[in-house]
């Protein structure tokens, strides 16, 4: 899965992965379907998949993928869920590689019973049968490595990948993954093992199908660890709100534009507010922020010899 990802960022020149954390408050008033609120889950849900789909439409041929936050669809019970996995789906048909943003974890059985969920297949009688059959998952691998074998296991019996939580982007991720231990980081201990969990399952292009998410607040970092684990391939939050920039994200990156995809949620989720694009609908507004961000991204590349 990490090629396939890998040449929609080179076919779409744009290593942009737009985060569907879709709140009902994010939604237009004009959007909303007409409805009573006698069952308000359900109607905010089903609001939310008509918003994500509408996006998902407006912004497939110009980003290679999305990342479905599962949190915002929790937070509206099985009816949230329902959109959930309804998004994914409408999303990889359109030809979008789906990351399942979960940060699950457990041991043994029960980080079985996670990857079953989000990459591989339950078993009901004789039959297996994908669930919500993202291509990518994010996962905290904190649990150490009896944690994550389900899912590297899954990742090469069904083609998927994870994203691994290495270098965090939110401010006080320091509080426990700076902290020294051997005379490593707790953060270049975790990158290590990445590495070491997706020696074997490394693709043409020379990166693994295990990654790392490393924030684009902390290019220091990055750069240490790609420096050290040439085929840890990056997801990269924290562009725009939180503070990141274009060129903070170079360090993640090879010459070839490669080596990571960087999320943005918000900014183009609710982009209409934003006075910059007054006056277009939601989609088209969404649209017009993503373009920007490439164009950040790649003028950005540019500067530093970097391109497609």
């Amino acid at each position: 899965m990490i090629d396939k990802l890998i040449e929609q960022i080179i076919q779409k020149k744009s290593p942009i992965c737009v985060g569907l954390d879709t709140k009902f408050e994010y939604l237009p008033q004009e959007f909303l379907s007409r409805g009573d609120f006698m069952d308000p889950l359900s109607y905010a849900a089903d609001n939310i998949f008509q918003y994500n789909r509408v996006l998902i439409d407006e912004i497939a041929d110009i980003v290679p993928s999305v990342k479905v936050q599962a949190a915002y669809y929790e937070m509206y019970g099985c009816e949230g869920m329902k959109a959930f996995r309804d998004t994914i789906a409408y999303a990889k048909d359109a030809g979008l590689v789906v990351i399942a943003d979960i940060k699950r974890n457990d041991i043994g059985a029960t980080a079985s019973a996670y990857s079953s969920s989000y990459l591989g297949r339950a078993k009901v009688g004789e039959k297996e049968v994908p669930v919500f059959d993202a291509d990518f998952a994010t996962v905290n691998g904190y649990l150490g490595t009896d944690g994550i074998a389900p899912f590297t296991a899954d990742c090469e019996k069904y083609d998927k990948g994870i994203f691994v939580l290495v270098k965090t982007s939110n401010p006080s991720s320091g509080e426990l993954q700076d902290k020294q231990i051997g005379g490593k980081t707790v953060y270049e201990c975790m990158a290590g093992m990445v590495a070491e969990w997706g020696k074997d399952l490394i693709g043409k292009y020379g990166y693994s199908e295990v990654g790392a998410v490393i924030g684009a607040t902390y290019p220091q970092q990055a750069e240490k660890i790609r420096g050290k684990h040439p085929s840890i391939f990056v997801l990269i939050p924290g562009y725009g709100a939180q503070g990141g920039s274009a060129q903070g994200l170079v360090p993640n990156f090879d010459k070839r534009g490669l080596g990571g995809v960087v999320n943005n949620s918000r900014a183009i989720l609710t982009a209409y507010r934003n006075e910059k694009y007054k006056g277009m609908d939601f989609a088209k507004a969404a649209r017009q922020a993503a373009l920007d961000m490439q164009e950040d991204i790649l003028d950005t590349f540019a500067k530093n010899g970097i391109g497609y």
